[in-house]
């Protein structure tokens, strides 16, 4: 009884520094998937980016599947819902894509910060969860956050905001249909489907036309950046969450924002805009305030 007593305690410190050091890898996935998305564009559009990153992770889900014997977790039970996530994602994923090679990264990253806040409402709407008065405050903050990064009628919406904007909607809706589907299915079987039906609508996008455009022996290595960058940061972020609160990680999350104005900065000298950072803040307050008080009544 004494040795178990003083074990934990002992190792319960570290959790929140292990859940650091996975979300750093998760912030880098991601910045990296932002940058390589960039350089990939110069030859390939975002459905034909999509397509080979579906490829990428087809295989790499495809091996560590057989190497953890848990391909026999593979079904078929709700494909309807398999396919649903895949195009809000598929979807998403293209927005997303095409905002970061046209829009400031502190932006896109700033806007996608809306998409838990947009979670909680499909929740709300969709899987009958309760939608309190602490939701609704973290709501209207997350609102006042977005109006401060767009600035309507102090600038033009450009493309790249509105894209960005949407793409945190679809990725939201990705994430209802994630939780339905976590409540019966394996992480593998959620992953296989997720590439090989993305697989599948990336193919039809791209010979829509029938030109479909071959990464040059250049462009391999950054489409490796974006096939497995996807999959090692919402592994990060899933661990991470796994071994501390989310109260915890959250902000850990967010200092994806200022590491991305970084690299923006250093790489294609965009202006740090103070409000992209101040409407940022208010967003992850609305965030954090929703985790904070998911437990209370009301």
């Amino acid at each position: 009884m004494t040795q178990t007593a003083t074990a934990v305690p002992v190792e319960a410190p570290h959790q929140p520094v292990r859940a650091a050091l996975w979300m750093l890898g998760a912030i880098v996935a991601f910045s990296s998937m932002a940058v390589a998305g960039r350089a990939a564009s110069s030859e390939l559009d975002t459905f034909e980016m999509m397509t080979y990153r579906s490829v990428i992770g087809l295989v790499v889900v495809l091996a560590v599947g057989a190497a953890a014997g848990t391909l026999d977790q593979i079904t078929r039970r709700h494909m309807g819902v398999h396919v649903l996530r895949n195009i809000f994602h598929f979807t998403g994923q293209n927005l997303w894509f095409y905002a970061v090679t046209v829009a400031p990264l502190a932006l896109v990253f700033a806007l996608e910060f809306t998409s838990p806040l947009w979670t909680m409402v499909f929740a709300a709407l969709f899987l009958g969860e309760r939608l309190t008065r602490w939701k609704v405050l973290a709501g209207l903050l997350g609102f006042v956050g977005v109006l401060i990064v767009v600035q309507p009628g102090a600038q033009p919406l450009s493309v790249g905001m509105i894209t960005a904007a949407i793409a945190a909607v679809f990725f939201a809706g990705t994430a209802i249909f994630t939780k339905r589907l976590t409540r019966t299915e394996s992480i593998t079987c959620i992953l296989f489907w997720l590439t090989a039906i993305q697989l599948v609508i990336g193919l039809v996008a791209c010979l829509w036309d029938g030109d479909m455009a071959l990464p040059s022996a250049a462009m391999l290595p950054w489409l490796l950046v974006i096939g497995l960058g996807g999959l090692t940061a919402h592994f990060c972020l899933t661990t991470a969450l796994s071994i501390a609160p989310a109260s915890v990680v959250m902000p850990m999350d967010f200092a994806r924002l200022p590491a991305i104005a970084v690299v923006g900065v250093l790489l294609y000298a965009e202006p740090l805009e103070w409000a992209v950072l101040l409407g940022a803040v208010l967003i992850f307050g609305a965030n954090y305030l929703n985790i904070l008080t998911s437990r209370r009544p009301g």
